[in-house]
């Protein structure tokens, strides 16, 4: 028996994304954004509305970065979405966060945030789908595993849950994929 709940926004794992941007005069700023994911081989896609200042700047400079939130941030990284930096243009600071030129493109990176994409814009589609291509991917080294790849455990990513509007955190191993498959065959 299955129960229907109409149309609603819900989609498991919605990553928590951190988009960091500069604006004209090269402040940092950042959103928190969950309408984003992979668009083609080494682009990612966003969905962000016309009046973000986020989206203002990402067309000035052609440039942006996307930092995966984390259990060790959930605080700032709700932060950074329910305060406007059109209204807070200091709210990177007021949540404690300290930024670093990308060396890539012109974009900031988080300092705090273990893992950043960096990414050149490409293009917008329908005026609020952006549309980057990945330039560079920077981890600090604290999550990083023995082989010297990410470890999704050590990461910690959160995800939404638009359903009960909270935060889950992930990293924990399910399956081996390409792999546990094989055994149906």
């Amino acid at each position: 028996m299955r129960k229907n709940f109409g149309k609603h926004t819900w989609f498991y794992p919605m990553p928590v994304l951190i988009i960091g941007s500069y604006d004209e005069n090269g402040n940092a700023n950042a959103m928190t954004a969950a309408w984003g994911g992979v668009y083609d081989t080494n682009q990612v896609m966003l969905c962000l509305s016309r009046d973000h200042k986020t989206t203002r700047n990402i067309r000035a400079k052609g440039a942006f970065t996307v930092s995966f939130a984390d259990a060790a941030h959930v605080a700032e990284s709700d932060y950074l979405g329910i305060v406007s930096g059109n209204e807070v243009p200091d709210k990177l600071q007021r949540a404690g966060l300290h930024t670093e030129k990308s060396e890539f493109v012109d974009a900031p990176v988080i300092s705090e945030l273990p893992m950043t994409l960096e990414c050149r814009l490409l293009k917008f589609n329908e005026d609020v789908n952006v549309i980057g291509e990945i330039v560079n991917i920077s981890a600090d080294e604290r999550i990083l595993g023995e082989n010297g790849e990410i470890d999704p455990a050590r990461l910690e990513p959160i995800s939404f849950d638009g359903v009960h509007n909270i935060y889950l955190k992930s990293g924990e191993k399910a399956g081996t994929a390409f792999q546990d498959g094989k055994a149906l065959q």
